[in-house]
């Protein structure tokens, strides 16, 4: 299933029936600024089941968390002031954001309980700011396996193709044209002091690392 959307103004038809596929355990699929990626609840134990079991990975594998704003982003996650001061004006970017996770999250993702740790991604797409803002909740995601789709190397990858592949288990939203960046930069503030984890789309020099 697909719907083809105005990703700077979704109309709420789409988003409602988005947020009625993750409040069911479903999985929905759409684009960010650095790839494609298939997103669920992270508080709907149907809904996180169903994305490992979709990315084929053991549960003590980590997946990102997307959030709309820091506020949002610290009911699952312990982002101290001096965090909050760095970022604030450094985001949303291709950056993913590791932090200390909160009980909360520690009792909804098996790797969060195991380390105590997750991965925050502020992403600029207005689509993804507005599902979660729609939805009111962050949303745990990762993104689309190769194998699940064939598509050739160095080939875009396109909604249709998606749809084709994998509308049959779960909902598709297109904006149309597409520019990913890549893989974002990974930064660890869980420790208190930033470290630069792994170099990606986003500039690290931003932070001073």
């Amino acid at each position: 299933m697909i719907e083809y959307v105005i990703p700077n103004n979704p109309d709420d038809r789409i988003l409602q029936k988005a947020a009625d596929q993750l409040s069911a355990g479903n999985l929905v699929i759409l684009p960010t600024d650095t790839n494609w990626i298939v997103v669920a609840d992270p508080f709907s134990k149907k809904g996180v089941d169903n994305l490992y079991s979709f990315k084929g990975e053991d549960k003590s594998h980590h997946f990102s968390l997307l959030c709309d704003t820091i506020k949002r982003a610290s009911e699952s996650a312990y982002i101290d002031d001096n965090a909050y001061k760095i970022l604030r004006n450094k985001i949303p970017g291709p950056f993913t954001f590791i932090f200390e996770s909160r009980k909360a999250m520690n009792k909804a993702l098996k790797a969060s309980k195991t380390d105590h740790q997750i991965g925050v991604r502020f992403s600029p797409s207005p689509l993804v700011i507005k599902l979660i803002d729609f939805y009111e909740k962050p949303l745990v995601s990762t993104n689309i396996p190769t194998e699940k789709i064939e598509v050739a190397e160095g080939e875009e990858l396109y909604g249709f193709q998606i749809e084709e592949a994998l509308g049959h288990m779960t909902l598709v939203l297109d904006p149309g044209e597409l520019e990913f960046l890549g893989q974002s930069t990974i930064i660890d503030f869980s420790s208190g002091v930033m470290e630069l984890v792994r170099e990606g789309a986003g500039d690290p020099k931003i932070f001073g690392l």
